[in-house]
């Protein structure tokens, strides 16, 4: 029997509901004074028993309705967040690309950011010198490249972000909607670096809206609403969310 390179047992997640109304003094105190010890703390839950198993050679599409729990799914995986209840049992290395820029320092300058990426995502400062070029080449910022990436444009940014993320060979990709910034012919080398990583990867999982690259990309699909699983399978789970939309 296989072993899972990702299984989600029981997954579950809750956050504390706050309420940030201002209030004087008086206000607060005589708030506590009519709760008590009945003062309850109120949570929303994100996860409800999720349970998943992804093998090599998956190539998962997550879709659903805004607010549903996507994004909150694959950042559990990916130990942003820590389960409620439940767990995430990861049997391989995970290559995350869910924002851009995610820990980029902006005071430091682009070549500093390069290493701080590496080191956030545990590759080694060898392999981060390897591979220090070709990101630098690939975001076309050599000129830029000992510049506080603050003095960056958009684009600039964008496009740094995206090669220091994608330069590394991933064993699971995660990927949140793609960022590729820059015109339209880096956004085009950009593309064909995502599906080099795809076909390189031993799996994969994709949360996107645009529909036509899921099904150029993915072979497995999970519908999540509410936070828990509607329905996972084949292609027939993505017409079965799309016909629901309508």
């Amino acid at each position: 029997m296989k072993t899972p390179l990702i299984t989600c047992n029981n997954l579950n997640l809750r956050f504390k509901l706050h309420n940030f109304k201002a209030k004087t003094i008086k206000e607060s105190i005589m708030d506590l004074w009519k709760k008590g010890s009945n003062n309850k703390n109120e949570y929303f839950s994100a996860l409800k028993n999720i349970n998943l198993d992804l093998f090599k050679g998956d190539r998962l599409a997550i879709v659903g309705k805004n607010g549903s729990g996507k994004s909150t799914l694959l950042k559990t995986i990916c130990k942003i967040y820590t389960p409620s209840f439940g767990q995430v049992i990861r049997n391989a290395q995970i290559t995350p690309l869910l924002e851009a820029g995610a820990g980029f320092n902006m005071e430091c300058t682009g070549r500093e950011n390069i290493f701080l990426h590496g080191a956030i995502n545990s590759i080694p400062r060898y392999e981060v010198k390897e591979k220090l070029d070709e990101i630098i080449d690939f975001a076309e910022v050599r000129k830029f490249i000992d510049t506080p990436v603050k003095y960056y444009s958009t684009g600039m940014f964008m496009r740094l972000a995206f090669s220091a993320a994608t330069a590394f060979q991933p064993e699971i990709l995660i990927i949140d909607e793609l960022f590729i910034g820059g015109d339209y012919v880096f956004m085009e080398k950009g593309k064909k670096r995502i599906f080099e990583l795809v076909d390189l990867s031993k799996a994969m999982v994709l949360v996107s809206h645009d529909h036509e690259l899921l099904k150029e990309l993915c072979n497995k699909f999970l519908w999540i609403e509410d936070g828990y699983i509607k329905e996972i399978g084949g292609f027939s789970v993505l017409e079965n969310y799309l016909h629901s939309a309508l």
